[in-house]
Parts: structure tokens; sequence; C-alpha cells
């Protein structure tokens, strides 16, 4: 006879758990008593539960397994949401445990009562509520295998107080049987011919993929596919390191959309034939809808059918796995003749390749990302937060392997890279893993440089610092005649000129107990990465960039993605 407090670690222990992100509270003191003496599953002490769960996310971005995370009732339960919306938006395998009032309490507005399981439900693959201490191994089991099982996604799972210190027997069930949840997909080879053909016939074909194939771990199937057939391929945010990162590879046209490579828009405007792999067709990618790859024959790769024909109609639609029908493609496929399309696409490589210059005042952010990828040559995590610095390593930092970027894309949560670089960390110790930030977004969740500091987890964090939210003064700049209203993030005189940088990031990192460092010229850059990486500590490295640097080429809003600015030069 176990407490539910005790069934709870015991099943987690079942799903091959080995860490779990939390933030004690009344309600789950009694789990956090069973994980006092708990040897198995390692208890890493967050300091505000959004880093929680985005420590799991990265986590479960980094390794594959699902991540876990833990709050209290409440304030704890709620203060998850925007991680837990990260996740969903991304598909990201996660179980989050949050705490509740006593069953009996539930509805009478109790001392930090919330009803979670309402609050998350449009942005979780599934939540329950337990009510029966009985039900809670068969719970944990449904909700690990739900989370990742099919499109991955968050599962919570909302404990009341009296299921935590109920008992009863522990059997864990050794399978599930879900009515109505059947995410196993027979192959349809009908529909893998019929692309086959299709891609025989095309004279201008593009591969357009996305996380779905790091999701489903088919970067090597994709790989193969690419090279077997000869076919140029580009990627969504997502999908960076799905595919070899290498810019000199004639076929690899990098990351394509609004921020996309001017050639990678350029291809796949002008497609006949789009093969798309785990992608969903985001407003990102397709710049104005009723524009986009106006001649292209569509076929659609991915396990989740709902995303077919959801935002694009398709002509060829495979639902599955993305691993197995790659695997039955690349039997089937045969390298194609397209002699002419490659010559364009080489020449579009040639006359618009990404470009910055370096001699200004300040650090240009390309060159420090440039300069990164040459150092950690691609063995590296590299956790982004959201905005200007996000696309500037999604450009510039040559990703060759999967899970190497962790990054927000569907949500573009700010707040999210230094607590999923921990979640990194404490899954690969042996890994460098480095936090990409700006100004701003670290100060989302800074407080968890306490928490890398109090684990012993040694993470890098590089602050490309321009004393602005960068991408909205961007937009700004651009599209508002630069009345730059409330995104300026130094200290100001009576005219609204800057006069000086704050918070002094120095003083935060040594306060917490971090190495520091800040530089200001490009001649410091390469000097200043090598030591950041040769600490062995935790680090920051505070790089004041030009300020107003933006981020090219762009494609406009209402604009197709020929229509970009910059990067045409």
């Amino acid at each position: 006879m176990l407490t539910g407090a005790k069934i709870l670690i015991e099943s987690l222990k079942k799903e091959g758990v080995e860490v779990v992100f939390g933030y004690p509270g009344g309600v789950v003191i009694p789990i956090f008593d069973v994980l006092y003496e708990e040897k198995d599953i390692k208890l890493v002490h967050v300091r505000h539960e959004q880093g929680a769960a985005h420590a799991a996310d990265g986590y479960a971005r980094a390794t594959g397994k699902v991540g876990v995370c833990l709050a209290t009732s409440g304030p704890g339960a709620t203060n998850l949401v925007t991680g837990i919306a990260t996740a969903y938006m991304d598909s990201i395998p996660m179980v989050a445990l949050t705490g509740q009032v006593a069953t009996s309490m539930i509805g009478s507005d109790a001392f930090q009562e919330a009803d979670i399981t309402g609050i998350t439900r449009s942005i979780t693959k599934h939540n329950f509520l337990v009510k029966d201490v009985k039900d809670l191994a068969r719970i944990i089991k449904e909700a690990f295998y739900i989370a990742s099982t099919g499109r991955p996604g968050p599962v919570l799972v909302d404990l009341p107080k009296d299921v935590l210190v109920s008992k009863t027997e522990f059997n864990y069930p050794d399978k599930v049987e879900l009515r109505g949840y059947k995410p196993k997909v027979k192959i349809h080879l009908g529909q893998i011919k019929k692309a086959i053909e299709m891609i025989n016939e095309a004279k201008k074909p593009l591969i357009y993929y996305g996380g779905g194939v790091i999701l489903g771990n088919a970067s090597s199937e994709l790989t193969e596919f690419v090279r077997k057939s000869g076919i140029p391929v580009t990627s969504t945010l997502m999908g960076l390191g799905g595919y070899p990162g290498d810019y000199k590879d004639p076929l690899y046209l990098g990351m394509l959309g609004m921020h996309g490579t001017v050639y990678a828009n350029y291809a796949m405007h002008n497609c006949d034939l789009i093969i798309a792999i785990g992608a969903r067709f985001d407003d990102r990618v397709t710049g104005k809808l009723d524009e986009f790859a106006p001649n292209a024959k569509i076929i659609h790769i991915d396990i989740d059918p709902s995303s077919i024909s959801k935002n694009v109609v398709v002509d060829v639609p495979i639902v599955g796995d993305v691993k197995e029908i790659l695997v039955e493609i690349n039997k089937l496929i045969k390298p194609v003749k397209i002699t002419e399309w490659l010559e364009q696409v080489a020449n579009w490589k040639e006359k618009y390749p990404l470009t910055y210059t370096k001699d200004t005042k300040f650090v240009k952010p390309q060159y420090v990302v440039d300069k990164l990828s040459e150092l950690t040559k691609g063995n590296a995590i590299i956790a982004t937060e959201v905005g200007q610095h996000q696309m500037w390593v999604a450009q510039y930092y040559q990703f060759v392997k999967p899970r190497t970027l962790l990054t927000s894309g569907g949500l573009g949560t700010m707040g999210y890279g230094l607590p999923a670089s921990i979640g990194a960390k404490v899954a690969f110790p042996d890994k460098t893993v480095i936090t990409v930030a700006g100004d701003g977004s670290l100060q989302m969740n800074i407080q968890e440089l306490a928490t890398a500091i109090a684990h012993d987890i040694n993470i890098k964090v590089i602050i490309l610092n321009n004393a602005y939210l960068g991408m909205v003064r961007q937009w700004q700049e651009l599209f508002y005649s630069k009345r730059y209203s409330g995104v300026c993030l130094a200290k100001t005189d009576k005219n609204g000129e800057m006069c000086g940088y704050y918070p002094d990031f120095i003083k935060i990192a040594e306060a917490y107990g971090f190495w520091g460092k800040r530089i200001t010229t490009n001649e410091e850059v390469e000097k200043a990465l090598k030591e950041l990486l040769e600490v062995k500590g935790p680090a920051l490295l505070d790089i004041w960039i030009e300020k107003e640097e933006n981020v090219f080429p762009m494609v406009p809003a209402g604009a197709n993605l020929t229509q970009m600015i910059g990067g045409l030069a």
C-alpha cells in the first residue's frame, strides 16, 4: 500500500524518468517529501515555474524523451501555462504535474485553487484531473503514452492533495488501450508510388521539411532522400539540423520564409513540386497565402492528418510516421534529371548570399554567430531566446546535427532559451550548451541563472545586447516611421536619447556566481568567444552590438516570398 505521492514517483521511474524540473508549494509537499530520499530521479529546483516548463521542454527537444515539470496548485500551476503552450505549438513531448486542492474543495474558491485543466484544455494534447488514487498509476501511463506517440505534445496531470496522501496498492499497467486514440497509422504504399511518379515528372522540385523530421528521428532518412534524388532542400526554423546545414552543399538552401535566405524563397516561389516533410505551412513560411508557390503541386508527409490541407491544399497526402515513410520512399527513389533547375538554384545562391558588413563602431551580431559556428563546428547545443538574435542564429549558425537547436518557433516565447539550455545541459552534462539571448529576452527568466549555479549546470550565455527590443524596433523603423515606442531598454535623457546601458549584466552575472565579461568591438569577438567556451563553470558574455542592426532578408506582412526587403543587393 503506497501513498499517491509515492505511486506517482514509482510511476515516473517505470517510465524511465531521470529528472524532474520543479518548484515546491503547499499542495505538492507530499511529492517533494518522496523526492527527498529518491535516488533514481534528480530534482532540479528552478526559481520560477515557467523556468520548470521550459527546462523540461529543452530536455525533451535535446533528448527526444518526455520532459517532466512539477508545480503546486493555483499560481504555481498557472505559471506553467506559457511553457505548456510553447511545447504545444512546437509538438514537444512533456508531462506537466500540478498540485490541486483536495477533491472535496474543488469549485469552492479554496486557497490557491485554479481550474488548471480548464485553463490548459486548448494548449495540451490531453489533460487529466485525478479524482481517485486508484486511477493514478493508469493515468500516468496514459499521460506518457499520449505525450510521446503520434504527433507529440504536452499532457497535464492535475493531482488533488487528498489523492497524494491517500493509499492504495501499486499496480503499473503494462500497456495502454485508449478508445478513440490510435496514433499508429498504416502507411499507404499507393500514395508513396503516386509521390514517386510526381517527383519523376517534376522539372523544378523542392524538398521542404520541418520539425517533424527531428521529432520523428528521421534525419538520416531525409539526408539519404536528398542525396539519392539530388533535389534541393530547404528547412523551417524548427527543422534546422534535420539535414546537415552546410551552405557549401549545393543542395542545401538554408531556412526559408520571413527571414529565410533569398535563394530558398526564390526556389519555393518558382518550383513546380513541393515535397513537404513534417512541416505545417506556417504563415512565417508561406508569406501571402494566395501567392504561395503558385505553380507547384504539393506532396505532404505528416503524422498528423489534421495538418494536411489545413493551410495549403495538397495534391498527394501521405499520413504516417515520417521515418517509416522516408524508408519506403528511399527504396524507390532514383536521381532526378533537373540540370536546368539546379543551375538556376546555384545562380541564386551565388548572386544572393547571406551577407553583412564588419566595419562598424559596434559589433555585428551576424559576425558573432558566424564565428561561434566556426569555433564549435556544430558540436554544441544552441538554445535561443526570441527576437532578432534568434533569426541571426537561424541564418548564420550551421546546424549539422538534429536536436542541436532549441528555440520557440510557434509561440515565439521570450524567456525560453535560458531555462531550455539548463534542461539540455542536465540531459547532456558533457556537451557544450550555449544560450544566445537578447538583452530583452534574457530578463524574462533571468532568475534561472541561480538554478544553473545551484545545480552546477555549466551553461554558457551570450547576450547580443542592442539596448532595444530589437525585432519590434525593426518593425517600427521599417513600417512606423521610426516611432520607437516602448522598445528602448537603455537609460535615456530628457530628450529621449540613450545615455547608458542597464542593467549591468556583468554585475548581475557575478552576483549569481557566473563568470562575466563584456566586449564592444569586432576585434574582441573571437578571443572572447574562445574564453567563454574554455571557462570551467557557468559563464556569460555581454556583447554590445550595432544598436539598429536589422535582420535581412525580410518578407513583410502581406507580401509573397519574392517581395523581400534587404539581401538583394
